[in-house]
């Protein structure tokens, strides 16, 4: 069925007899399957498995002769993808755990790494060794893969591995920003690959691409994906060559499997003429990133129809845990693309706060139980205990709640909402800001969008959204508006829009939310000029307007829903205008009067006859006044066309 986990025939050369072995046991059978097949393309070099073996062989034997058998961590420190692969290998085989870290990083980030890793030992190759003995400042050993002594041993080092034994260390930024160090051991690993193995169908014939940092645990899940089945790998670097290179480059390494974020995915799609051809590429896949309807109609739109689509998810302490499966055929409901089906031995709960279990169609945090997750945070137990807890009916499994939610559809699959701390409460309301960039990015005219709750000068929490544009002409706040209008309920209508040329990424790619800038509090562009007040009246309204908006000045013809005004800022205006003026001012007359220039004529309408009291008792009721009546005749005053509009 379309939508499920890939195709149904299994790999014949991956079982489960293979995670009870070793990574570097594994890839050694394959070069022994056959040497001289490619294995890795860098900047026109090719490598067979038998070469990469070998370098591989002499970054074990000096890491051996260096260290022993010491437990301590080996840091990687490459810009070459080849010397990164091999000293993966090189520290597998020397039965070590590795670090890797991209030397693009902040150096801050790179020093924070190395001390929380232990590593004793830093390898690099020749473009970093610089940059790690800086890093080193004396205190560890340095190893250059590029100088490394010619008589050390070519051959496998022949060490048993466990396969509980740790593997890898890979870096996330915990909640406060510090990085948390995310272990996996050789078994976890050799899980994952099977999975991906049998539900891609991958075969020594692929061809994968690795647009990844193998410090990031999507680049080395598509490193060993290619590496543990004979497959070559393909690394290609975004950073310096850009997505116009790589469109000629898909097609001259006729590569079959390309992995990326969805955001990438769209920058790629974006680019192409329409006379591109990929007569190769059979699967494209992408995960970390929500992806929506739009993204599979460039897809349809670009690829030809043996090429599938498939949406993956998972978390660093988890792996990938489900899979979408898209075709030509496949339909998409309610413009977003689903998480999807279980993969084998890892199921998905959707819990409560209270850790209980929700019914189908309920909206929960999403937690993976298996045996198969991280071991735990290196160096952290508190934090692994609290992350990893055991699971209630007893035996091996454990359950890891992931802090996104989902909700469950009748069939198993899954639906992916996004982060749990990604929720907003404004004005009583919770909200998922997924919904809202959903709707955001089904625009033609929004290349990407990201929606945060933001604390306004008072400390009250408003939306806020970041719109990339996808052409030059950027659409007005006006359209963006009216389509959420359309589609979403007044509260979860972002106050304040913010157009950027690109939103800001972490060092994997994803948005950067912390990174986002503070709204502007200047007058937005509403596609017509500024108009200055006139009269007294006027410009002491346009003041109260600005103070309650949080603007640097408000013009006499804009209108109040424009500027991002909603039913409990609406009351504050008439609270301050109450005061001001003193006047017997009739609340739907106020409501009504969505500009200051209109608010300015009721108010000199009831300059004759001025009562106190009268002003006494509507400021009591404006007070009283509940933010349901508030949200009612706004509500009333759009349905009679009052948005929107401008002046009358």
């Amino acid at each position: 069925m379309a939508g499920h986990a890939g195709p149904s025939h299994a790999h014949a050369g991956f079982g489960r007899e293979d995670l009870e072995r070793s990574i570097s046991h594994r890839f050694e059978e394959i070069v022994r399957r056959d040497p001289t097949r490619p294995a890795l393309e860098v900047s026109r070099r090719a490598f067979t498995y038998q070469e990469l073996n070998r370098a591989a062989n002499r970054v074990a034997h000096a890491i051996l002769e260096r260290e022993g058998h010491r437990a301590s961590p080996v840091a990687i420190l490459t810009e070459d993808g080849a010397f990164t692969v091999g000293a993966i290998l090189g520290v597998l085989k020397a039965s070590g755990t590795f670090v890797v870290m991209d030397p693009a990083f902040p150096h801050a980030r790179l020093r924070a790494m190395l001390e929380d890793s232990q590593a004793g030992l830093l390898v690099t190759d020749g473009p970093s060794a610089a940059l790690g003995r800086e890093l080193a400042a004396g205190a560890r050993a340095v190893l250059n893969a590029e100088e490394l002594d010619p008589g050390l041993s070519t051959d496998d080092p022949a060490l048993h591995v466990p396969p509980d034994a740790f593997a890898y260390i890979v870096y996330t930024s915990g909640s406060t920003g510090e990085p948390k160090g995310i272990i996996h051991n050789h078994r976890n690993l050799l899980h994952t690959i099977m999975n991906y193995t049998q539900s891609f169908a991958i075969t020594a014939e692929d061809r994968l691409t690795l647009l990844h940092s193998c410090s990031f645990s999507s680049g080395l899940m598509d490193t060993f994906c290619a590496i543990l089945n004979g497959a070559s790998l393909h690394p290609f670097d975004l950073r310096k060559e850009g997505t116009a290179h790589l469109l000629a480059w898909l097609e001259a390494q006729r590569i079959t499997i390309y992995s990326h974020l969805p955001s990438a995915f769209r920058q790629l799609a974006s680019a192409l003429t329409g006379r591109e051809r990929f007569p190769c590429l059979r699967l494209i896949a992408v995960g970390s990133e929500p992806v929506t309807a739009r993204d599979v109609d460039l897809y349809r739109r670009h690829f030809s129809p043996p090429c599938r689509f498939v949406n993956r998810l998972g978390t660093t302490e988890t792996n990938n845990f489900r899979l979408y499966f898209v075709d030509r055929e496949t339909p998409i409901e309610a413009g977003l693309v689903p998480a999807g089906y279980a993969v084998p031995d890892k199921d998905v709960l959707l819990l409560d706060e209270a850790g209980e279990a929700v019914e189908i169609g309920g909206i929960a945090e999403i937690a993976v139980r298996s045996r198969y997750l991280s071991p735990g945070y290196w160096q952290r137990p508190t934090l692994t205990r609290e992350a990893f807890l055991p699971d209630p009916s007893g035996g091996g499994e454990r359950i890891y709640r992931t802090g996104d939610l989902g909700v469950m559809r009748p069939d198993g699959c899954l639906v992916h909402l996004g982060r749990k701390d990604f929720q907003v409460k404004v004005r009583g309301h919770r909200i998922e800001v997924a919904e809202i960039e959903k709707v955001l990015l089904e625009l033609h005219t929004i290349k990407e969008a990201a929606v945060v709750g933001r604390p306004d000068r008072r400390g009250d929490q408003r939306l806020v959204a970041y719109v990339v544009p996808a052409g030059a002409v950027a659409p007005t706040l006006g359209d963006l508006r009216r389509t959420l209008e359309a589609r979403l309920p007044d509260f979860m209508v972002p106050s304040t829009f913010v157009m950027l040329e690109g939103l800001p990424r972490t060092p994997n790619g994803k948005i950067d939310r912390r990174a986002l800038p503070a709204p502007p509090t200047n007058r937005p562009d509403l596609g017509y000029p500024y108009a200055p007040p006139m009269t007294p009246v006027e410009e002491r309204l346009a003041g109260i307007w600005a103070e309650v908006l949080d603007m640097d000045r408000v013009g006499v013809h804009d209108h109040f829903l424009d500027l991002g005004g909603h039913s409990l800022l609406a009351t504050q205006v008439l609270s301050q205008v109450l005061r001001v003026f003193a006047r017997d001012l009739p609340l739907r007359s106020l409501f009504e009067a969505r500009t200051v220039a209109a608010m300015a004529a009721v108010i000199a309408e009831r300059q004759v006859g001025s009562d106190d009291g009268a002003a006494d008792r509507l400021l009591a009721e404006v007070e009283r006044l509940s933010e349901q009546e508030a949200e009612r005749l706004l509500a009333d005053e759009a349905a009679r066309g009052g948005h929107p509009g401008r002046a009358s």
